[in-house]
């Protein structure tokens, strides 16, 4: 059977440098950094003391207090993020067909602040089992695409991908099919993550995986940079509606741009570490390359997954000079994490948004916060650091990878 095509034709951000896609793009192109000290919590007792929260952001300006008071924040994230997307796809509810319109979502952690706050409240208690009835419901992965879903009517496929930081870049791969396949016309995908708490900083910190530059937060995210120490966790949502060309172009939307593939993978080597050899990732984007029918040669820019760690980024980036050869030192290569921090399961839908938006404005946004060279890191290959790069760019990859050794690539492409 013939694949049907798909194009992009809404986004919709919530970030720690924005809090709408185009607050987002305009950080990323002045290489505005996320990091700052934690608000949330005391961190007194914590090793790492500052995370990329979100900025000026009152759910209760989107949301009405009484439903927002049972969503936990990941799903109150992705409410705001996809009424963003479908206003932005200018998609008229009353007239699509909603048994054709899913929502597939990312999520690695889900609800953890509520599963947290619910278990510190019975330790304080007498021992009663007294919880809270919306713990259950506030607490599942599951739960954002539902409420997104039952919100808008959408009755199409409607779950959640679970792959750790791979997580909405799953999501967007299961949708892309979906709609090729001719099953869907229109899906709302993405994902969110709202892991910035007392059980999340704790939990990474006990695995060293959270730098701890904590007299300069907003330049412990350095992606490549000899002195990197670790990533920075951050939280938000992104969302990107996914539709059928056709059916996109019967109503005239307005179409970002294409997907033209989608690639997955697995290290199959370590819990949390990446292969050092990058088997799992070479196979992923060669996956992604193969499923798109293009060649190496037409990638002009790849957002990496690039989460400031020692082993990931050089790991990363060996793995793109075996798969593209001498054309790697074309690429505009770019590590948006440096300013928004590492959004974990959200991570593949933001740096999807800014891949996207790079392509639509010809600029490349920056990798922030580097000092020093990596003598591990090829010298010939463009990093994007500092500065913004002008770049007619036709083809972007954006790579996302998750512990368990989870790998997801995905291509987009100008629409010709």
């Amino acid at each position: 059977m013939e694949l049907k095509r798909v194009v992009v034709t809404g986004l919709g951000a919530l970030t720690p440098i924005g809090n709408t896609k185009e607050e987002y793009w305009n950080a990323l192109i002045k290489g505005k950094s996320g990091a700052a000290p934690i608000t949330y919590f005391d961190t007194e007792k914590f090793k790492t003391k500052f995370a990329c929260e979100l900025k000026n952001f009152d759910v209760n300006d989107f949301i009405h207090r009484k439903e927002s008071r049972r969503m936990d924040r990941f799903t109150q994230y992705a409410m705001v993020a996809s009424d963003e997307a479908i206003a932005d796809a200018n998609l008229n509810l009353d007239t699509v067909n909603k048994l054709r319109v899913g929502v597939i979502w990312g999520a690695g952690i889900g609800g953890l602040e509520t599963f947290q706050n619910e278990v510190l409240n019975f330790a304080d208690g007498d021992g009663s089992p007294r919880f809270n009835p919306f713990f259950i419901p506030k607490m599942i992965a599951d739960i954002a695409p539902g409420n997104i879903s039952i919100k808008n009517g959408f009755m199409g496929p409607n779950y959640t991908t679970v792959s750790a930081c791979a997580s909405s870049a799953n999501a967007m791969i299961d949708a892309l099919n979906y709609i090729r396949l001719g099953h869907c016309d229109v899906i709302v995908t993405g994902g969110s993550e709202a892991a910035v708490t007392i059980a999340g900083m704790g939990g990474f910190n006990a695995m060293h995986a959270l730098s701890t530059r904590n007299d300069s937060p907003e330049t412990a995210s350095r992606p490549f940079d000899s002195t990197r120490d670790g990533f920075v966790l951050g939280e938000g949502a992104g969302a990107i509606i996914l539709e059928e060309y056709e059916h996109a172009k019967a109503r005239g939307a307005k179409i970002y741009a294409e997907v033209v593939g989608g690639g997955l993978s697995s290290d199959a080597h370590h819990m949390t570490a990446p292969h050092p050899e990058g088997i799992g990732v070479i196979a992923v984007m060669k996956n992604c390359l193969e499923n798109a029918g293009l060649k190496p040669e037409d990638v002009d820019h790849i957002n990496t997954h690039g989460t400031s760690t020692p082993l990931g980024d050089v790991a990363e980036l060996k793995a793109i000079t075996e798969v593209f050869g001498d054309h790697a030192k074309n690429i505009n290569i770019n590590s948006t994490k440096s300013m928004t921090g590492h959004l974990l399961g959200a991570a593949g839908a933001i740096e999807s948004i800014a891949s996207i938006l790079a392509m639509e404005h010809g600029m490349i946004p920056p990798t922030i916060n580097h000092e020093n060279i990596d003598e591990n890191i090829d010298p010939n290959l463009n990093l994007t650091l500092n500065t913004p790069q002008k770049r007619d760019i036709k083809v972007a990859m954006s790579n996302t990878f998750g512990f368990g050794g989870h790998n997801a690539c995905v291509l987009f492409k100008k629409l010709d």
